[in-house]
């Protein structure tokens, strides 16, 4: 269980680079081209009123996402392939770069030291350091409980939060 999978540590190693480089390039193209259409539907006089789209538009005005909007305004191309560094951002980078209207190949020339960089640490230390934590975690029973309490915990946030949303929207 705690080992790398066979063709990961046995593999050729550029395989194994370009196809974490291609999943970053993947994800990070298509929630930038989310925020393209996000901004096509904040330029309508109306919000959309149900569907993808409406989802869509309520993501594109979340407070995280007026964040991720101001940093690149601020910081310009280099807060895009620093998200790629950090966990719990890069979504909204992205889309906020598609949201402001960057162009795709400026958006790609600044990704692609973020892609770089995702697929070195994931090809590299990536699932090692992701293999030790479950090995930690799962050699003690505390560590155990601690990762059912955390699972546990997960489903129940996200019971509550969907029962809350249809509470406030009845």
């Amino acid at each position: 269980m705690n080992e790398i999978p066979q063709f990961i540590a046995e593999g050729p190693f550029a395989l194994l680079f370009a196809f974490f480089m291609f999943g970053a390039f993947a994800r990070s193209s298509a929630t930038y081209a989310l925020g393209r259409y996000a901004n096509h539907l904040m330029l309508r006089p109306a919000p959309p009123t149900s569907g993808f789209p409406l989802r869509i538009w309520t993501w594109a005005n979340l407070p995280t996402t007026q964040r991720a909007m101001a940093t690149v305004r601020r910081r310009g191309w280099i807060a895009i392939p620093l998200a790629f560094l950090t966990v719990g951002v890069q979504s909204f980078v992205m889309l906020a770069a598609g949201i402001i209207g960057l162009s795709y190949p400026r958006f790609a020339l600044a990704a692609f030291p973020g892609w770089v960089a995702w697929a070195a640490i994931y090809s590299t230390i990536g699932f090692a350091v992701w293999n030790a934590a479950i090995a930690a975690a799962a050699g003690s029973p505390a560590g155990i409980a601690v990762m059912c309490a955390v699972i546990v915990g997960c489903g129940a946030y996200i019971v509550l939060k969907r029962r809350r949303k249809r509470r406030i929207s009845k």
